[in-house]
């Protein structure tokens, strides 16, 4: 390990910033506290040493120690000074001790613990990163067993946990019970991280601790960590591994009395077959089978609506055939259908709509319409322009941010080691470094470059890649439809004209049904949809061609600073510069319009050229950008990531 040297004054640059130090935290009598702007500063010259190192006081540090005080000298807490410098994250203070001499590992302090501990424990990573620089031991354990990864695990310090790992520290290091970082996470986190993160960088899901042989499952279910059973389902995690009590995760939640998870651990063992069944409901909870029912549901649904009225039949047999429809619905409901069918079904709802308009069209319609070749022509045209444009949308990779596990692991060291790994640049679930404008969405489970929304109507992200698309697919949507209702009202003109002043509306809603209630659904259902693709389309051309701004970057805008031409504050600053991400009604102006010009918004007729991606000989040409590397405002300088600012060699840094 390389030392600071030890001829360099390190009190010069505090001087400058005052007799105060590095942070305005400090400790009084071993408990931490903070000194208010304005409030008025003692006399720094009859601080002992401690009490120097506790404030921040460098230049009685340096005064006390130069005079002779013994760096490695412990208080009459058993703790040492860099004991006190880690809690209190004295990055210069604990620099300058180390250079005297100071132990590194020293255990201290009631939990006989090292520095490196305490700093854990505070969650202060740029101290982590400091003192593993110099050679800190992380797999130490204290007094109660912890080593450092436990301890950042069970305190929600996703940061230092992923750091810990980049670093070569065990995902499923255990203490002196045989526990997990991933068992203390599912035990006292009540969130996503860093429990994804572990299970990310794979910790073992079906561990069991030694004293009790409890899994991260009967953790989350002693406690009631809704979010964590849930995502332990996901991974696929076993239902049937019994502790030393002879308990399974379901008993634990019934002991425990948390009725919502037991509800869903009952759920999740009838899905996977794991409890006795009849044929029947082995077949009817196997999730892909209930997942093609539910797609293949609304073709059933949206013809069978339209072809019973149709039918010339007595109306009591239309009821009949009605009735049994509703009974199906209820028995898919009941049977088939999850919390899974909003999310499938939308696209299925597009399909058999687009196949139910051009049969109806083909079939119905036609031959009320002059089809003239210029029509017949934009008709075809149109169509193939439509198939098009939903494919692309719905088959194109979006810009989907990939990286390998070295990558990944690199990505973690090099942001710790720029104090700028905060959950702002860094994704816990890919773990990799966001460009900007990126985000990571919860139904692909990926980070999208340039990200618009998630679509549930293509069944896929909007982002980089395939955002023209999904503009171009709205366009000649909204000229499907258009032309479908054309086609409706030739025909009912020719077969039920009406007046709206001699037959008003109910007048109408009859003649139109009595004719053709099929023509009818499908004119309902062309114009019903024609409303929300006419919505959909403006806001889409409203956001990138008049502002510039993606539909999530309109909808959180508070949480962009890039936005207001504030990037590099935002991101140095890390979360505590976020806003609260909402709007407050229509009175209120874009906070973008009121804070700053968005740098991405290039006037609107370039705003189009570079969303579409158009060029024309040279004469028009796109703003073309890598958003899948683009971390810092065009025009300005990449952060320089590997660069050490800890003043330790990087030879310390190799990760594993």
């Amino acid at each position: 390990m390389d030392e600071v040297d030890p001829s360099c004054n390190p009190v010069q640059p505090l001087l400058e910033k005052g007799a105060g130090g590095d942070e305005s935290n400090a400790v009084k009598n071993g408990a931490r506290v903070d000194l208010q702007p304005g409030q008025a500063q003692e006399d720094y010259s009859t601080y002992d040493i401690v009490r120097a190192v506790q404030f921040g006081v460098m230049a009685r540090v340096y005064e006390l120690v130069e005079g002779g005080v013994d760096v490695n000298e412990m208080d009459r807490e058993n703790v040492s000074l860099l004991h006190w410098a880690a809690i209190n994250n004295r990055v210069d203070i604990v620099r300058y001790l180390i250079a005297k001499g100071a132990i590194i590992d020293k255990f201290g302090g009631d939990l006989d613990s090292t520095p490196l501990h305490w700093a854990t424990r505070q969650g202060h990573i740029s101290m982590v990163v400091l003192l593993l620089g110099f050679g800190a031991d992380p797999t130490l354990r204290d007094g109660q067993g912890f080593s450092c990864i436990h301890l950042a695990s069970q305190f929600g310090h996703t940061a230092i946990v992923a750091y810990l790992i980049a670093k070569g520290c065990d995902v499923d290091m255990i203490d002196k019970n045989g526990m997990t970082p991933l068992m203390y996470s599912a035990y006292r986190v009540f969130g996503y991280d860093p429990t994804r993160l572990l299970m990310t960088m794979g910790a073992g899901i079906n561990k069991q601790d030694k004293v009790n042989g409890n899994t991260p499952l009967h953790f989350a279910c002693q406690t009631g960590n809704t979010c964590v059973v849930k995502m332990l389902f996901d991974k696929n995690a076993d239902l049937n591994i019994l502790n030393a009590k002879g308990q399974n995760a379901l008993d634990v939640a019934a002991e425990y009395k948390h009725a919502n998870i037991v509800k869903r651990m009952r759920q999740e063992r009838a899905d996977r077959g794991l409890d006795h069944q009849n044929f029947f409901t082995k077949f009817s909870r196997n999730k892909d089978v209930r997942k093609k029912v539910m797609w293949w549901f609304p073709f059933f649904a949206v013809y069978t609506i339209g072809l019973i009225p149709e039918l010339s039949i007595p109306w009591y047999y239309k009821l009949i055939l009605a009735l049994l429809a509703v009974g199906f619905w209820k028995f898919l409901n009941m049977f088939f259908f999850d919390e899974r069918l909003m999310n499938i079904i939308p696209v299925s709802v597009y399909l058999s709509s687009k196949i139910m308009m051009y049969f109806t069209w083909f079939v119905y319609l036609i031959p009320y319409v002059e089809m003239t070749w210029t029509k017949t022509i934009l008709f075809w045209l149109n169509t193939v322009m439509l198939c098009y444009n939903f494919y692309m949308s719905w088959m194109t990779d979006p810009g989907f941010i990939k990286s390998n596990r070295e990558q990944k692991l690199q990505t973690i060291i090099d942001l710790a080691e720029k104090q700028t790994l905060t959950l702002n640049q860094f994704c816990s679930t890919c773990l990799i470094h966001r460009p900007i404008r990126s985000k990571h969405c919860s139904a692909c489970d990926k980070c999208v470059a340039k990200f618009d929304h998630h679509c549930p109507w293509t069944d896929n992200c909007i982002g980089a890649y395939n955002h023209k698309y999904f503009i171009g697919f709205l366009l000649f949507l909204l000229f499907m439809l258009s032309w479908c209702v054309h086609g409706t009202l030739a025909y009912w003109r020719v077969n039920c004209p009406f007046d709206i002043y001699e037959d008003g509306i109910t007048g109408i809603l009859y003649k139109v049904l009595k004719t053709s209630p099929w023509v009818f659904w499908v004119g309902a259902n062309a114009m019903v949809h024609i409303v929300w693709v006419t919505v959909l389309l403006s806001c889409q051309l409203y956001q990138v061609v008049w502002l510039g701004m993606t539909t999530n970057e309109r909808m959180n805008h508070g949480r962009y600073k890039y936005l207001y031409g504030n990037f590099s504050e935002s991101h140095s600053q890390g979360q505590s510069h976020r806003g609260h991400g909402h709007s407050h009604g229509p009175g209120q102006k874009d906070e973008c319009k009121q804070k700053g010009k968005n740098p991405f918004d290039r006037g609107p007729l370039r705003n189009l050229v570079d969303i579409l991606d158009f060029q024309f000989c040279g004469l028009i040409r796109p703003n073309r950008i890598d958003w899948m590397n683009l971390y810092s405002l065009p025009g300005q300088t990449q952060p320089l990531l590997g660069k050490m600012n800890f003043g330790v060699t990087r030879e310390n840094y190799q990760f594993v």
